[in-house]
């Protein structure tokens, strides 16, 4: 069995604050094989590292990371960094190539789940840049983007993410159906939605396997054990440990 990736989520959310650039330091530093990181874009097309389209619950700021320019985002501080702004992709994607590691990227819709007009091309305009396309793994929740991610030559892989409430309703077939429509390498679940069956289904129809919320002793075996091709944890030291 091929050996699980572990990938430190938004840099190992449980040990630095997340998406910062000190977390992406801390996480590279560590074996793990991939990073994971989301983006949004600024109002003036840049390609920024957060999760949320919503500055308030991470930084000393609030309201839409869309409605402030890149100049306006670098006064912006993450809690917890010590003054650190969010990062950019460019710069998450410099960190990534000069540690050898693979970047596992989220691209994320806006504040009211719509896809940003033109974020996958100004995220492939960072990637090529950095010398990184080829080590990208891009992601996302919404099948247009991951259709255009898929359609974009060069890339790692593409991920399609499901939430657990959606997987529940269409199932595996459903699941292997819309993977295909967009284009997608790969299914992306919460760790918890997964079993044998489901994986060997995955595989059977050519899809790989990825999880997220692999963050405690179990969920990680869990991951580990059904030999997914990446875990994504908010803990890579454990995993890492757990893996051996």
């Amino acid at each position: 069995m091929p050996r699980t990736d572990i990938a430190s989520h938004r840099g190992g959310a449980f040990l630095w604050p997340e998406n910062s650039a000190l977390a992406f330091r801390r996480a590279l530093a560590l074996p793990a094989e991939q990073l994971e990181l989301d983006v949004h874009l600024s109002a003036d097309g840049a390609v920024v590292v957060i999760h949320d389209a919503m500055l308030d619950r991470t930084t000393d700021s609030t309201g839409p990371v869309r409605a402030r320019t890149l100049t306006e985002l670098r006064r912006v501080r993450v809690r917890g960094t010590g003054g650190e702004p969010p990062p950019t992709l460019a710069e998450a994607a410099a960190l990534t190539r000069d540690a050898g590691r693979i970047l596992r990227l989220e691209v994320k819709a806006d504040a009211e789940g719509r896809p940003y007009p033109g974020i996958v091309p100004a995220c492939l305009t960072v990637l090529d840049a950095a010398g990184m396309r080829s080590r990208t793994v891009a992601m996302s929740f919404q099948p247009m983007t991951a259709a255009e991610l898929a359609a974009a030559d060069g890339l790692l892989r593409t991920v399609l993410l499901l939430e657990a409430r959606p997987w529940r309703g269409m199932g595996l077939a459903g699941a292997v159906a819309l993977g295909r429509h967009s284009g997608a390498a790969e299914i992306g679940l919460p760790v918890g939605e997964l079993d044998a069956a489901a994986v060997a289904g995955f595989r059977a129809a050519g899809l790989g396997i990825g999880a997220w919320g692999a963050n405690h002793p179990a969920s990680i075996r869990q991951g580990l054990e059904l030999g997914l091709d990446a875990i994504a944890t908010d803990d890579p030291p454990l995993a890492l440990r757990l893996r051996g």
